[in-house]
């Protein structure tokens, strides 16, 4: 249980993070404005393409602690639990996942300098390294099976393929998004104009991120 309140406070970490860093230097009132309307005012950061992203990630959260207490929970109820071998690509698709979450944040910060030739080159980049993190987790499924690990075999094998599998599908569902920016962009979208779609990408990319490292830690470390 103590994995799982740590996953849980690193991701409210991030939460709060977030919001602090979109509040910092954003007038939370409209100038000129009567009193009445500058106490009813909402802040300018708060958007509904933002809030929506909030509630996503909160309910992503939910469900992988949910999986995370049941992974702990059966760990310890039987001698059938078997660990998984560790594998050395795992290793080098967390990098590769690490340094999309790095790409995007740079073609964010391109996005508010409008640089539009960088914006697209860290976008390609972003989203290449992303589909080379979710191609390197199906190799290392397929070495996982020819070496005998199959889903049905000991409960460790299944929750390691139910983890691994429900955050690939997350980030496929990251990458659809971020096939429609780079769609935009492509057809001649100015990047100041698709900055906030670019900031939920980044955003998106660091959470997932976060829960790939606590999923990863969580396996290596049982």
């Amino acid at each position: 249980m103590t994995v799982t309140l740590t996953f849980l406070a690193l991701l409210m970490a991030g939460f709060v993070a977030w919001l602090f860093s979109h509040s910092v230097n954003v007038r939370p009132w409209v100038a000129g404005s009567s009193e009445t309307a500058r106490r009813t005012q909402v802040p300018e950061w708060v958007t509904a393409p933002r809030m929506g992203l909030m509630v996503l990630l909160a309910t992503v959260t939910s469900v992988f602690t949910l999986i995370i207490s049941a992974y702990l929970m059966r760990m310890e109820m039987g001698a059938d639990w078997h660990p998984l071998p560790d594998s050395a690509l795992l290793w080098f698709n967390s990098a590769l996942l690490v340094l999309a979450s790095v790409a995007l944040h740079g073609a964010w910060r391109a996005a508010r300098q409008d640089a539009v030739e960088r914006v697209r080159h860290l976008l390609i980049a972003g989203g290449g390294l992303s589909a080379l993190f979710v191609v390197g987790q199906l190799l290392v499924w397929r070495q996982l099976a020819v070496e005998g690990y199959y889903l049905a075999t000991n409960p460790a094998n299944a929750f390691y393929y139910l983890l691994t599998s429900l955050h690939g599908l997350h980030l496929l569902g990251g990458l659809v998004a971020w096939a429609k920016v780079f769609r935009r962009l492509q057809r001649g979208g100015e990047p100041a104009r698709l900055r906030s779609g670019i900031e939920l990408c980044a955003v998106y990319w660091d959470f997932l991120l976060l829960v790939w490292v606590v999923v990863f830690a969580l396996l290596l470390k049982t």
